[in-house]
């Protein structure tokens, strides 16, 4: 018996080490793609440097949005600043003002389906320790504008009305409807994005092509990927806020009690911390993301992910653990984020709460999601409340006529980058947009280094001038093509 077991294990051993070796073969097979030299260079023309001046100005307007603040007038400022700046969209579009949030339609000759650019006005508050006043619109030595919104976004959102603009100038036609639409309320989830939409519905309007803000053009866009990536988000997760209750008898602190209200809960979140509550899995998005960057990979992980047919199980656990980025694509995220106990520093607490942010995949959309994180609740004698839940986002198929058109625009206007589909961790305004467009692609076409985008809801935001006028191009051939 024992000989026989020994022979099975040898077998298997001697069937290992083919497969690694065959494994071994692929990667080195694999070569690294154009995109692994490509490079983005910045354009230095007068063309850049008025682009960089006029989007300073847009940057000056300050459009700090806060769910505790009604007012609009900021934005109603603002949309004077697009009147002087974008005369020709104002005169040849239909504008619509909902309560701050704008819409423009470029009304085409009917032949196709509408498009739609997206790109909010509105900004958070931006903090302290800037180099450069957060809105100065200074512009440096290097070519940098400085301040908040630079990235996220009004740079997009000036790319997209210069490219209406100066087609309108032109004399160009559209064969379609082109709508631009900007909330003044994305930042904090507010009216302005579903209320633009139910006017879309109201009004019959089926969009083509809807792109938003998302990803954008990186060198190295993860750990370990050598080159050049546009990175094309296809998939929103959803999003919910919820609140986990822990209540007891309360007390002196000077006589405390086992299992308080703040102890469970700090149990709990231990144990959410510890435990993977949430399946794992690749998505057909999220494996046609590593097959395309797999060929310009350092070896250890080219070796790994050209050969996903054999190394998936193993992966599927690994790749949450060592990173976090990476992991958010594969499941469920729940991050606790605001807590409150007693009023008094010596009071043991009748009642105590967290609140936790939850990230829904599509594989466990938020029915099953809360289901889970309640259940975990409940053992530590915690109450869950849902305070706020949106479903998961409809997938765009990256092998869609949308995405394609993107990829090839890219391709035309950033010459051997590559293009990636990706799992867009974030939320963005499309989210709300699910009943009047099949195709929300998040993407703005933009080059940023890493600073840069370190930068987005921190301090020292900046976006090169020199980016300005490829994002331009982008959006004036998307036109084209539609």
């Amino acid at each position: 018996m024992m000989k026989v077991v020994g022979i099975v294990l040898i077998v298997l051993a001697v069937l290992l080490a083919m497969l690694l070796i065959v494994a071994l073969i692929k990667a080195l097979l694999t070569k690294p793609g154009v995109a692994a030299t490509a490079e983005v260079h910045l354009d230095n023309s007068e063309r850049a440097v008025e682009y960089g001046k006029r989007l300073a100005k847009m940057i000056q307007c300050e459009t700090v949005s806060s769910r505790f603040d009604d007012s609009r007038e900021k934005f109603y400022e603002f949309h004077k600043c697009l009147e002087e700046m974008f005369p020709n969209v104002h005169k040849v579009c239909e504008k619509t003002v909902l309560d701050g949030s704008l819409l423009f339609k470029w009304k085409g000759n009917g032949k196709h389906e509408p498009i739609l650019f997206m790109s909010h006005q509105d900004v958070v508050a931006p903090g302290t320790g800037w180099e450069h006043e957060p809105f100065s619109g200074d512009i440096d030595s290097e070519g940098r504008v400085w301040g908040r919104g630079t990235v996220d976004t009004k740079g997009s959102l000036f790319c997209i009305f210069t490219a209406l603009e100066e087609l309108i100038e032109s004399g160009f036609k559209p064969e379609c409807d082109v709508y631009i639409a900007s909330s003044c309320t994305e930042e904090w989830n507010g009216q302005g994005a579903p209320m633009t939409a139910r006017y879309l519905k109201e009004q019959g309007v089926k969009i083509a092509l809807l792109i938003d803000e998302g990803g954008m053009i990186l060198n190295r866009p993860m750990a370990g990927v050598n080159g050049t990536y546009a990175m094309v988000g296809v998939v929103e997760k959803g999003y919910g806020d919820v609140k986990f209750t822990a209540k007891g008898h309360g007390g002196h602190a000077s006589v405390p009690k086992k299992n308080s209200p703040l102890v469970r809960l700090g149990k709990f979140m231990a144990y959410v911390e510890k435990k993977s509550l949430f399946k794992n899995q690749f998505s057909p998005t999220l494996e046609e993301m590593f097959r395309r960057l797999a060929p310009n990979m350092d070896f250890g992980m080219k070796y790994i992910f050209t050969n996903m047919w054999l190394f998936k199980p193993l992966l599927k656990n690994v790749i949450p653990m060592i990173n976090s980025a990476a992991g958010a694509m594969m499941h469920t995220t729940l991050a606790f984020t605001t807590a409150r106990g007693a009023d008094g520093l010596n009071v043991l607490p009748q009642e105590a709460y967290v609140t936790g942010n939850m990230r829904f995949i599509h594989h466990q959309p938020d029915g099953e999601s809360v289901d889970i994180v309640r259940r975990a609740a409940a053992k530590f004698d915690i109450e869950t409340e849902v305070i706020y839940k949106d479903s998961p986002c409809p997938i765009v198929d990256y092998k869609s006529d949308a995405f394609r058109l993107v990829e090839n625009v890219i391709a035309e206007v950033y010459p051997g980058i590559g293009v990636s589909p990706y799992i867009m961790t974030g939320s963005t305004d499309a989210k709300y947009y699910r009943e009047v467009s099949d195709n929300c692609i998040r993407f703005a076409p933009l080059y940023i280094n890493s600073q840069q985008y370190a930068s987005i809801h921190s301090n020292n935001e900046n976006i090169y001038r020199g980016a300005l006028p490829m994002g331009v191009d982008f959006y004036k051939e998307v036109v084209r093509r539609s």
